[in-house]
């Protein structure tokens, strides 16, 4: 067990490496790791560099509405992307925005990721009644659009930030479910878990310390892209007006916001906002691209 386990450290370091160099070697994925970083960066320290914070109406001046970008509002703040219908600073808000489309991400995937993981390991594990009734629901959840879920959902529990990450979770884990019962299958026809049964050692000491951490790596590298996707879902329910409230606008609400002034050349409330939710989702997905063909994952 113990020459087993120092080979397979040997096998994950080498891995690790390979991927590295893997990543090193593509201008691109570098450029996206640096715009990731930037990005996330930047909505950490929203607060601190933000000219204007948005979410205080009280710091908004209704005399300061459309103006374009490089104006000069009547406090003499220099608004460098514009304002909004509102009169509020669009650097700031994209700032804050990205806060909140992140918050989404990050939080709807841990937690879609936590339950998918449980779910397709005890599937693994017990097999016979046990999995056919989680992949069936599994099945039954992957059968529907995601929005058409999320809309479902928001429509009943109403909006909010938190009820948009529930419903996020409520969409995406069935995907992490199926590809980690995947692995774990893999996982348990090798020895060193035939092993560990012989042992007699408990079950959930099996899932837990042999089959999960052998089993988790892919459905982590197809989660970096779940994050985009998550925060793209986020954006289009807000945009739809059932995401999150108007008082903590993100990125897919400040587009929303903008949308009615497209036309008539007020093109920077909305395209402002806009690319910056195409940078930071396509920094997102190249990585996670990036990553998943270095590891060789397969997307259920």
């Amino acid at each position: 067990m113990t020459a087993s386990r120092m080979v397979a450290a040997d096998a994950d370091t080498v891995l690790r490496h390979k991927v590295l160099r893997r990543i090193k070697s593509r201008p691109t994925t570098r450029g996206a790791i640096v715009l990731l970083g930037i990005l996330l960066l930047l909505a950490l320290l929203a607060p601190f560099i933000a000219p204007q914070n948005p979410h205080d109406l009280a710091s908004l001046s209704v005399m300061d509405n459309r103006l374009e970008p490089g104006a000069q509002g009547m406090t003499g703040i220099t608004y460098w992307l514009g304002t909004d219908a509102q009169g509020r600073d669009m650097l700031s808000a994209i700032l804050y925005g990205l806060r909140t489309s992140l918050l989404v991400g990050l939080a709807s995937t841990a937690g879609a990721l936590a339950i998918g993981v449980l779910a397709g390991l005890v599937a693994a594990q017990f097999g016979g009644a046990i999995d056919a009734a989680i992949m069936r629901v599994v099945d039954f959840m992957l059968g529907f659009p995601s929005i058409l879920i999320a809309l479902v959902l928001l429509a009943s529990i109403g909006r909010g930030v938190d009820k948009v990450i529930i419903a996020i979770i409520l969409v995406q884990w069935a995907q992490y479910a199926r590809l980690m019962r995947a692995a774990a299958l893999v996982e348990r026809r090798k020895e060193y878990i035939e092993a560990a049964v012989n042992f007699g050692l408990p079950t959930r000491h099996i899932m837990l310390a042999h089959l999960l951490p052998n089993s988790i790596s892919s459905v982590l590298v197809v989660s970096t892209i779940s994050i985009a996707n998550a925060i793209t879902l986020e954006a289009t329910l807000s945009f739809l007006g059932v995401g999150v409230p108007v008082t903590q606008p993100s990125l897919g609400l400040l587009i929303a916001n903008g949308f009615e002034f497209l036309l008539s050349g007020e093109y920077w409330i909305a395209a402002f906002p806009g690319i910056a939710l195409v940078l930071l989702i396509m920094s997102l997905n190249l990585v996670g691209e990036r990553l998943r063909r270095s590891f060789n994952v397969r997307g259920q």
